[in-house]
């Protein structure tokens, strides 16, 4: 990097920085900033090769660290929108079995640990949020969250983690390849596509009525469905499982983070305990961040995550300064994020929850 001219800066700032954007409207807007994080996702390395010459040899494991992050953030929402507990919880376990299996492959190097613990997460909430574009998914039942979820994991999922991350096959390579050969594929092609033009319709005729009109905005539908707090919100939600969690989601987090980063070394279990006490700080000053404006509170919980992110770099790591500024300054960012939408959101689901009770004692 010390040899990129100006243009090779200017879209490497461009493009990861709209990857580190673009992820914050999945809250609000969680269908179509989904769906562009995935397209920057796919085609960050093409922009990269084709308008600058830096070098991409660790890029990969910043890439994939950025996907964790956004992948956060898509868990984080989930919890702010979402309605029907049920469907929380097999996004959670889903979410949690990818990371889980993320830090282990991290510290493995076994890519079929990818394929084991594959990102079934994402289409799941990706599904869930094309329905909630016109229908109120909480009346779903639990087998129908349960049979996208599995269908998903093995028609779609399975198939593209082996592809992936076991046979390291490049779609456009092989496919260029295989017409190559076989030019009758395109026709194969055109029928299939016909065919599910075909099929798409039918399916379409037999969809009940919406119940709104199509938008993509997390906070229309949460009118529509009276999913908002009745009267003041909490700043963070009380209760050990909550505390449990953030210290769980953070710390599996960073640590996928510290192990995916090529110019990082030390002790895995020093940076969990760093985070975990991050987390602690966090929440006994909560209190006292309850008098404070959002913006002291974003203020306030960088700073607490940027101290403690120095401590990991001098003592994790076993030698200062092994780890850059702007390492820990992500590191801080990451952390204090994590912690403050989870500390929102869970709280404000606690309080639509409360409110949407005491309209239905109040019906009764």
């Amino acid at each position: 990097m010390t040899d990129a001219g100006t243009v090779d800066w200017a879209v490497f700032v461009l493009v990861v920085g709209l990857r580190l954007v673009v992820p914050l409207f999945i809250p609000r807007f969680p269908l179509p900033a989904i769906l562009a994080a995935l397209v920057i996702d796919g085609v960050d390395k093409s922009i990269f090769a084709a308008f600058t010459g830096l070098p991409l040899d660790n890029y990969q494991s910043y890439d994939k660290a950025l996907d964790i992050y956004y992948l956060t953030i898509a868990y984080l929402s989930v919890l702010r929108n979402w309605r029907n507990p049920f469907a929380v919880g097999v996004a959670a376990f889903l979410w949690y079995y990818r990371l889980v299996g993320v830090l282990l492959f991290e510290l493995t190097d076994a890519r079929w640990l990818l394929m084991v613990f594959p990102n079934t997460f994402e289409y799941f909430v990706i599904a869930i949020e094309v329905v909630r574009t016109r229908w109120d998914a909480a009346r779903l039942s639990r087998a129908a969250f349960l049979w996208t979820a599995g269908l998903i994991w093995v028609v779609i999922k399975l198939p593209q983690e082996w592809w992936i991350h076991v046979a390291q096959l490049d779609f456009t390579d092989e496919f260029g390849e295989l017409v190559d050969a076989y030019p009758w594929v395109w026709g194969v092609l055109a029928v299939l596509a016909v065919v599910l033009v075909v099929v798409g319709r039918r399916v379409v005729r037999r969809l009940p009525p919406a119940d709104w009109p199509f938008t993509v905005d997390a906070d229309a539908v949460a009118r529509r469905v009276g999913w908002v707090p009745r009267g003041p919100v909490a700043v963070a939600p009380r209760g050990v499982g909550h505390l449990a969690e953030k210290v769980a989601l953070a710390g599996l987090v960073t640590a996928v983070l510290f192990e995916s980063y090529p110019l990082t070394e030390g002790r895995l279990s020093v940076v969990v305990l760093v985070v975990a006490g991050t987390v602690l700080v966090h929440a006994a000053l909560a209190l006292w961040r309850a008098r404070a404006s959002l913006a002291v509170e974003v203020v306030v919980n960088t700073v607490i995550s940027v101290v403690a992110m120095l401590v990991f770099a001098a003592f994790a790591t076993g030698q200062r300064g092994l780890v850059s500024v702007g390492d820990v300054l992500l590191f801080a960012y990451v952390v204090a994020l994590v912690v403050t939408l989870y500390d929102r959101y869970t709280a404000r689901r606690e309080a639509c929850a409360d409110a949407r009770g005491d309209l239905q004692v109040a019906r009764g």
